[in-house]
């Protein structure tokens, strides 16, 4: 029997979540008013955040529960938890999008009259696997983690009881999350079957002298693992569940999908590909990298069509997918260069996204049963809110890829230049005609906000409240720090292996 130590400053970010979210739930119980639960969710997210920082700051790798190495306990251990660069980047991302979401939920769970405590307890426990997630480095851990995450969020998007769209988005979420899952542990037991390996570190080189004819079966366990990450991040085929969950959801969960569960989606996907599966990197790159082309093209085209902000929000989401698939296109050739270009375009997405998301919950209309929808319904905000208009428009600039939302721009330049220096030439060109077709639309809506409204129509009045004001403030300081130094970000990651 092994025993192991546990190393609590090392999970102490998973930890103070998990915890805040049980005592939420108990806190609800004793009728705590539903501001004071709000307040309390966020203090628990930003304590988590100060204790990245501090991880971050005391620099070095911290690992924990580990089991010896080799068969006798004689080489280095694996470990299941590990925090690096990669990890804290990756959770510092996660717990500030998190801040952001819980802003935005504080009007939102009155006015949907939506339960304080449940709500606030599956966000935490979401955001906890979320957390767990981009530290784990064994596959039991990853599933474990990646269902922590998906099933409190499929309660989320449900828990407006009175809304047939909501309950309609949450079943179907429910289906994929379950089917994701199925897939992902078959490929999974594939995997061990073949090697006998749960740690990355012991799978890779099981698979590097893999018998020839246990190849086949590892070659069908990884092309599973990779469906199962691909129903989560929303990449073509497996992204039918995304415009009717993100319609269906109340706001804030739709933007806590969009950008918590997406990165979380990405940064396992980036860690079982780099770590656990390199030696197959024959098998699932020219996958990733059809994939790609698929996703970014159909989720760019879709949102040509789109009338209405939450869908268009939602194919741009899809379409990004295929831009942080992209670099992971390469297989194993300069395969840290390209999780360092997907991990940089992650976190760059993340903050432009959430402030889109931030202002569509600021502009929508009081009241629990309808809100402001329509693009049209975004002419004229210039004229009621200028301040609220121009964050938008930077933030769709910013996801356009222009100036002067340099990040944007930026972060397509990364994965456009990992893309070629891996030798995936023709996926760059698809990159490029895809980019023109996303300036399109991302424009069109933000020429909207400085035109006139239509004629008869009063211009948009957006939520004045502090928590959301809070919330769009925050989003707009990180995109400006974030565009006035984008390269930060891949130096943050540039050593990530």
């Amino acid at each position: 029997m092994i025993i192991q130590s546990i190393d609590y400053a090392a999970v102490a970010p998973a930890l103070i979540v998990a915890v805040a979210a049980v005592a939420l739930l108990l806190a609800d119980a004793f009728d705590v008013p539903r501001r004071v639960l709000g307040w309390a969710s966020c203090g628990a997210l930003a304590a988590a955040l100060v204790a990245v920082v501090a991880l971050a700051a005391g620099g070095g790798r911290r690992a924990t529960f580990c089991v010896p190495g080799g068969l006798r306990g004689g080489g280095p251990p694996s470990c299941s938890y590990v925090t690096d660069q990669f990890t804290l980047l990756f959770q510092g991302v996660v717990l500030a999008a998190g801040v952001v979401v819980v802003l935005l939920s504080l009007d939102e769970i009155t006015r949907a009259k939506m339960p304080a405590g449940e709500y606030h307890f599956l966000l935490l426990a979401a955001t906890a696997g979320a957390l767990t997630l981009v530290a784990a480095r064994d596959l039991v851990l990853l599933v474990v983690a990646l269902e922590t995450l998906s099933l409190p969020v499929f309660a989320l998007v449900g828990l407006r009881r009175y809304d047939g769209a909501a309950t309609e988005a949450a079943l179907k979420l429910f289906l994929v999350s379950v089917i994701s899952a199925a897939v992902m542990l078959f490929g999974v037991s594939l995997l061990y079957g073949a090697t006998g390996a749960m740690h990355l570190d012991r799978l890779a080189p099981a698979l590097a002298r893999l018998p020839a004819d246990l190849e086949p079966v590892a070659a069908a366990g990884t092309v599973l693992v990779l469906a199962g990450f691909g129903f989560k991040v929303a990449a073509v085929p497996f992204h039918f569940w995304a415009p009717d969950v993100y319609q269906g959801a109340p706001l804030p969960v739709a933007a806590f999908l969009s950008v918590v569960s997406k990165a979380a989606g990405f940064a396992g996907l980036a860690i079982v590909l780099a770590l656990g599966l390199p030696a197959y990197g024959h098998v699932w790159g020219p996958l990733v990298a059809v994939l790609a082309a698929a996703t970014m093209t159909l989720g760019n085209l879709m949102a040509l069509r789109q009338r209405t902000a939450i869908r268009l929000l939602a194919w741009s989401s899809v379409a990004q997918s295929g831009y942080m698939l992209a670099p992971l296109a390469v297989g194993d050739h300069r395969l840290p260069e390209a999780v360092a270009a997907t991990t940089a375009y992650v976190a760059l997405y993340a903050v432009m996204n959430m402030g889109a998301f931030a202002v569509v919950v600021a502009v929508q209309r009081r009241g629990p049963h309808s809100r402001w929808d329509a693009l049209d319904d975004f002419r004229g905000l210039a004229r009621s809110s200028p301040s609220v208009a121009a964050a938008l428009a930077f933030f769709l600039i910013c996801l356009a890829g222009l100036p002067p939302g340099v990040m944007g721009l930026f972060a397509k330049v990364v994965v456009f230049r990992a893309a070629l220096a891996g030798g995936v030439t023709w996926l760059a060109v698809v990159m490029a005609v895809n980019t023109v077709i996303g300036l399109y639309y991302y424009l069109v809506w933000a020429v909207r906000l400085f035109g006139a409204p239509p004629a008869g129509a009063r211009p948009p009045v957006p939520d004045t409240g502090v928590p959301v004001r809070a919330a769009i403030a925050a989003a707009a300081a990180g995109a400006v720090v974030l565009s006035a130094a984008p390269q930060l970000v891949l130096q943050t990651v540039s050593n990530v292996t």
